[in-house]
């Protein structure tokens, strides 16, 4: 078995991005891989509680997201200081995630097979 991460950094609701990704990171893991999930820059307010994209005409992911951890993908990861840096925090997240530091992702990205 594979650990691969996927790595997002696209903000929510940019055309179809997010949508195709978790197709192919929810495929991966039908197939036993192991699979993480690093949130990076705007990809962390695709996790930002009370979106309607909807409202906009736009498909919600957020079920999607909600759907991951019956395929093993469970947590999320996020990187510290693009919450920061976009005046979030974890308490202002749908879903529960663990923060690295960006100081700490060189060093745990080595434990993975292929990132993508």
């Amino acid at each position: 078995m594979k650990k691969i991460l996927f790595v997002l950094c696209k903000p929510p609701h940019s055309g179809a991005y997010w949508q195709e990704t978790l197709d192919v990171v929810m495929t991966a893991a039908a197939f036993d891989q192991d699979i993480s999930l690093l949130l990076l820059d705007d990809a962390v307010f695709q996790l930002k509680s009370g979106q309607n994209p909807e409202g906009f005409g736009l498909k919600a992911t957020i079920g999607m997201i909600k759907a991951l951890p019956l395929y093993g993908i469970n947590p999320i990861y996020v990187e510290t200081e693009s919450l920061i840096a976009r005046g979030l925090n974890q308490a202002d997240l749908s879903e529960a995630v663990i923060a690295i530091p960006r100081a700490d992702l060189a060093t745990w990205q080595r434990s993975f097979d292929l990132i993508l």
